[in-house]
């Protein structure tokens, strides 16, 4: 009986050696079926989301672009308005002597060109500063001349030998002119 019992015993090993065998074959034929199936495809709706999103960025890139291209553009005009305006300076200069010693006479041609110099000027947004009696301003203002008062608190400008021209915030000459500074005595 014994040498009954011991079959009995080894035959349900065997099937779980066998059980063993089937489940180690089992998961490679799963591994397999795992490398042979597909990744998940993305769904068409994933892909016309990744596309409309690529289509996004380009659009924001195009507009930056586009902005980019027409701030360097009006910055190339300004620069190109101002370096013309600059050229003319000089002339401005000789005008504003001349009406000064009362050399032009209203009615007069020269009185005329003055005029329409001035006008293309103004049209191109040429501003002048620099007045007698305003704050001195280093950042805008050369002082040729610094003359010591007792009348002023803060440096002020006593006279302007060259008025200083600006277009919008962009400075094409400072103001050169002679200042009254606190007497320190």
């Amino acid at each position: 009986m014994a040498e009954e019992q011991k079959p009995e015993e080894t035959n349900p090993e065997q099937p779980d050696e066998l059980n063993a065998e089937d489940e180690t074959q089992a998961e490679p034929e799963e591994s397999a079926n795992d490398a042979d199936a597909p990744e998940e495809e993305p769904s068409e709706l994933d892909r016309e989301l990744e596309i409309f999103q690529d289509l996004q960025r380009l659009r924001a890139d195009f507009v930056n672009y586009k902005n980019r291209v027409e701030r360097d553009r009006l910055a190339d005009r300004q620069a190109s308005v101002i370096e013309v305006v600059r050229a003319f300076l000089p002339a401005m200069d000789d005008i504003d002597r001349a009406e000064s010693h009362g050399d032009i006479e209203e009615g007069s041609a020269l009185a005329a060109v003055s005029l329409k110099l001035r006008q293309a000027a103004e049209k191109f947004g040429l501003e002048r500063f620099g007045e007698k009696g305003e704050k001195f301003d280093p950042s805008l203002h050369d002082a040729l001349v610094q003359t010591p008062s007792d009348e002023v608190t803060e440096p002020t400008i006593a006279d302007v030998i060259e008025v200083g021209y600006r277009i919008g915030e962009r400075e094409v000459r400072p103001a050169k002119v002679a200042v009254f500074v606190p007497n320190e005595g």
